[in-house]
């Protein structure tokens, strides 16, 4: 998939559940199709606009069965203990990093703007995105997408004004596996090797969410590489 284009409809959470269920069930990829097409038809028209849409879907939670085995797996295993839309929400962020480096590109710049400012437009976006993707055409549309994604999951709102968003922060959750999960989903996007804990923990791509896990949680868990460093360092990798 090209780095810029991709991401090229808007989602919401309720086909994203839709999505993450047909899998939980292990329907076949055709017939999942199926049925989202059914899901979205009284919202998205047009054949293209509903073929598009359901490749977006369709990357995020089946596609992933090739290109990120394991935290597919375990979101799949997760995903019917949830009972809120506010946890799920967690995992359909979590697959949609690891889907979409754009994804991941659009909502680091959100991130690092909301450590100052409660405002952005999407031109903020793209300024601070452009110097990896260029001037493509589909840059412009593919951040509109994402940025309507984002407002119907909660993670930006709508203000007064035309292309001005607030960001929306601290969603919080207690539950230490799901943070867990996340926090795999981020490293296994993020171009670094590794992460120092308190880096991994404040980034920006995870602007919407309210980490409580200690680095101790990690150091116990299997899926994670916990070296300690010079200066009380903490670097943490995915296990191999």
């Amino acid at each position: 998939m090209s780095k810029g284009i991709g991401f090229s409809r808007t989602i919401t959470l309720d086909w994203l559940d839709v999505t993450a269920s047909l899998c939980v069930q292990e329907i076949k990829p055709i017939e999942i199709r199926a049925h989202l097409a059914e899901t979205i038809s009284g919202t998205v028209h047009g054949t293209e606009a509903q073929r598009k849409t359901i490749d977006v879907l369709s990357a995020i939670w089946v596609k992933t069965e090739k290109s990120a085995p394991q935290i597919r797996q375990e979101a799949l295993a997760i995903f019917p203990t949830l009972t809120s839309s506010e946890e799920r929400f967690w995992l359909h962020y979590g697959m949609t990093l690891v889907c979409y480096p754009l994804f991941r590109k659009c909502v680091a710049a959100i991130g690092q703007v909301s450590r100052t400012e409660e405002l952005i437009t999407r031109k903020m976006i793209k300024d601070r995105i452009i110097g990896d993707y260029g001037h493509l055409g589909a840059l412009d549309r593919s951040v509109e997408r994402i940025i309507a994604s984002l407002t119907n999951w909660g993670a930006l709102a709508n203000t007064d004004q035309r292309q001005i968003y607030r960001i929306q922060l601290r969603c919080i959750s207690s539950y230490e596996k799901l943070q867990s999960w996340l926090l795999t989903c981020a490293i296994y996007a993020h171009p670094s090797e590794g992460i120092p804990f308190d880096d991994l923990i404040h980034l920006p791509e995870l602007y919407p969410f309210n980490l409580t896990i200690g680095v101790d949680n990690l150091r116990k868990d299997v899926r994670f590489e916990v070296q300690r460093q010079g200066g009380g360092l903490e670097m943490v990798r995915m296990n191999q």
